[in-house]
């Protein structure tokens, strides 16, 4: 199901089991103040909510994408946007990403409806979401929160892959065999990024991930949390209790090489199977080839039509297609390029929520990069049940 109405769209699946899942995005005025902004999003998203008949408690996940953090945070704090619902916790990633074409603030936020979930906050930083015997992990705003500016990016990244680790192994898992997704956010990515790839190259060598066993789906993006000397930051989702079987991993070599073949560590695209549905999440993916090379230099349309490309052959082997993306995250290095890239995708891809936001990828010559979430059906009855 789609639905889209001014600043507003949604993506929903309904799947055989009765539960939906729902996938809002929300957008504001750029001539608006900040405040007035905010208090759009907020009133666009509860218009959503009402359209869809959603109680607030089945709010799952939700980020909100600003502008400027520090001069932002203690507005958005005190909003309803990151506030857990009166018991029923809610994961919130934050994160310094404008909204285009000029506007301050935007909202993305996942809910699941018609399922008995029991969800329970570890921390500030970790949520667990109980449902039908599996436990969904939902880990935002990981940072060292430094107040020293010499910590170096390797230091922040191997500190926040530790939290993450120890909160895992406090509910039984692991990063490798639980862990699915993660978000890492890099400011100044054409400087701080190889420290953070580096850092957790070691990191996962600790953990038991190599390139002979898999890595986890991810984007390594520009982005700031609200700490002034945090130059790593990270969110990310994990699923406690699956069977080994509901994971695999999504790649074509014809399109894309493998990711340690330029020195990273991550999972093109990972899928996770239910007894109804799949959900195929799909890394930061750009215009690139199987020899590891940028295709199209100085072109953004030519590069967003490759990565376009390059998602279609990862769904592939998960029986999806990007008509099943549930929304796409699109990150443009270039502010100007906003108008040629809305426009393109408004014809491409109609019926899918976009976001789209300023974020500088890993290599300068990768002008746009996109991700985002598919989900579609599956009949394998002898699956947990999403």
């Amino acid at each position: 199901m789609h639905m889209s109405t001014t600043g507003i769209a949604v993506r929903s699946f309904p799947g055989a089991s009765g539960t939906t899942e729902h996938y809002i995005t929300v957008e504001a005025p750029a001539e608006l103040s900040f405040a007035d902004q905010l208090r759009t999003v907020e009133r666009r998203y509860a218009e959503a909510q009402r359209a869809l008949n959603l109680d607030p408690a089945t709010a799952v996940f939700r980020r909100v994408f600003v502008s400027d953090v520090l001069n932002q945070i203690a507005a958005v704090q005190a909003s309803p946007l990151t506030q857990d619902v009166p018991g029923s916790p809610v994961a919130v990633s934050l994160v310094q990403q404008q909204p285009l074409p000029g506007s301050k603030i935007a909202l993305l936020a996942y809910h699941v409806d018609g399922a008995a979930l029991v969800k329970r906050r570890l921390s500030r930083n970790h949520v667990l979401v109980e449902q039908n015997g599996l436990g969904h992990l939902w880990s935002t705003r990981l940072c060292a929160g430094s107040a020293d500016p010499t910590v170096s990016a390797e230091a922040q990244t191997r500190g926040i892959f530790d939290e993450l680790v120890g909160t895992l192994s406090g509910q039984g898992g692991t990063l490798r065999d639980h862990c699915v997704r993660t978000w890492i956010y890099v400011k100044d990515v054409d400087v701080f990024y190889h420290g953070m790839v580096k850092s957790r190259i070691a990191v996962f060598d600790r953990q038991g991930l190599t390139a002979d066993t898999h890595y986890i789906a991810s984007t390594g993006i520009e982005g700031a949390c609200a700490h002034q000397y945090d130059v790593v930051s990270m969110d990310a989702y994990s699923v406690l209790g699956m069977a080994p079987e509901q994971m695999s991993f999504l790649n074509d070599f014809e399109y894309m090489c493998p990711t340690k073949d330029y020195n990273v560590t991550f999972e093109r695209g990972t899928r996770i199977a239910y007894a109804d549905r799949a959900h195929s999440f799909i890394s930061g993916t750009a215009s690139i080839d199987k020899l590891g090379q940028v295709v199209h230099p100085g072109d953004v349309i030519a590069q967003l039509g490759r990565a376009l490309e390059n998602v279609e052959a990862i769904l592939k082997p998960g029986a999806a297609a990007l008509a099943d993306m549930t929304h796409l995250l699109v990150y443009v290095r270039d502010t100007a390029d906003h108008p040629r890239v809305e426009a393109y995708l408004a014809e491409r891809l109609p019926l899918v929520p976009t976001l789209i936001v300023r974020g500088a990828v890993c290599r300068p010559e990768w002008l746009i990069e996109v991700e985002g979430v598919a989900v579609s059906t599956n009949h394998a009855p002898g699956l947990p049940r999403f």
